[in-house]
């Protein structure tokens, strides 16, 4: 074998971990997003969210199987269409009544009050869930035929793209929603202070649910896109919640440039620990909360986050 063939396997399997690492990197920042939205708002950690994400899929899974048609085709797609709209209404209509029942009450507690208000709520969603769709896995069938394609060497099925170009697609949206439009700038006014952001006219209450609206959304969108590689469960949103989480804090909490970074780092960091660091596949999860201890000792404000100090 001479150098030229082995600096081209090099690269061609670095490409390919790059491609699989930026894949699950831009699910964690669709559902990190949803984390720094919330905290950068009401400051604290809407520890739900996974569970929301997982009622959503769910949702979006009856309305699939119920209307696609037995053969795949430019209805099927529709359907498709159709069912992650229905995901997204129906985890954004959760998320704003988790938020009016179990953490308006609560804004001006200590702030452990409304973290455990959240755990709670994601152990009555993941067991209602349970109860009411019961404990089997089940899979979400790809719409489209899912054939790997080559390209320059590189493996990528067209379900990787579709996760990479829709997290683009909708980053890329929130960026010019959060930075231009009148209710974006009101998002960050009520996230820079909420009492003065009330006393010029804006409606916080409203601010906090299309907050919560987005946040839910977007989490609905990812887990009907992972659930298309993995498959869907009432627990499904426990341990992809809280890396999603992690990436939030690895990018800056509150940050939503930091969330999208964070969540491709992390992706990345997972791909390749298990290639380059010899870390078995089944253990790869330890990687991100060693991330979220690295972080938490070294730059607590995570990488693109800035330190705020409180008045006293």
């Amino acid at each position: 074998m001479d150098n030229g063939f082995l600096f081209h396997i090099q690269v061609t399997e670095l490409l390919q971990h790059f491609v699989n690492g930026l894949s699950i990197g831009s699910i964690y920042a669709l559902i990190a997003l949803g984390y720094t939205l919330v905290y950068g708002i009401l400051k604290f950690i809407n520890f739900a969210h996974g569970d929301i994400l997982m009622m959503g899929t769910y949702a979006g899974l009856f309305i699939y199987n119920a209307y696609r048609p037995p053969e795949q085709g430019f209805l099927t797609i529709v359907i498709f269409l159709l069912a992650m709209i229905g995901a997204m209404i129906t985890s954004s209509v959760l998320g704003v009544i988790v938020e009016k029942l179990a953490y308006k009450p609560l804004r001006k507690a200590p702030r452990l009050a409304p973290l455990l208000s959240a755990i709670g709520v994601s152990i009555i969603l993941m067991n209602s869930a349970a109860l009411f769709f019961g404990t089997k896995s089940r899979k979400f069938d790809y719409p489209f035929k899912n054939d790997p394609l080559n390209i320059a060497g590189t493996t990528i099925t067209p379900n990787q793209l579709l996760i990479i170009f829709t997290a683009l697609i909708i980053m890329t949206g929130l960026h010019i929603f959060i930075k231009y439009s009148r209710l974006g700038k009101a998002m960050r006014a009520t996230s820079e202070n909420p009492t003065s952001a009330a006393l010029m006219g804006i409606n916080v209450d409203y601010i906090i649910s299309i907050t919560f609206v987005i946040g839910s959304a977007l989490a609905a969108i990812a887990g009907i896109l992972i659930s298309m590689e993995y498959t869907v469960y009432p627990t499904m949103g426990t341990l992809i919640g809280l890396k999603a989480f992690i990436a939030a804090v690895t990018g800056g909490i509150g940050n939503i440039y930091g969330a999208m970074f964070g969540g491709i780092i992390l992706g990345l960091l997972e791909t390749f620990g298990v290639v380059i660091l010899g870390i078995p596949y089944g253990l790869k999860d330890s990687i991100a909360f060693s991330l979220l201890i690295i972080i938490l000792l070294f730059k607590p404000q995570g990488l693109l986050g800035k330190i705020t100090r409180e008045k006293i």
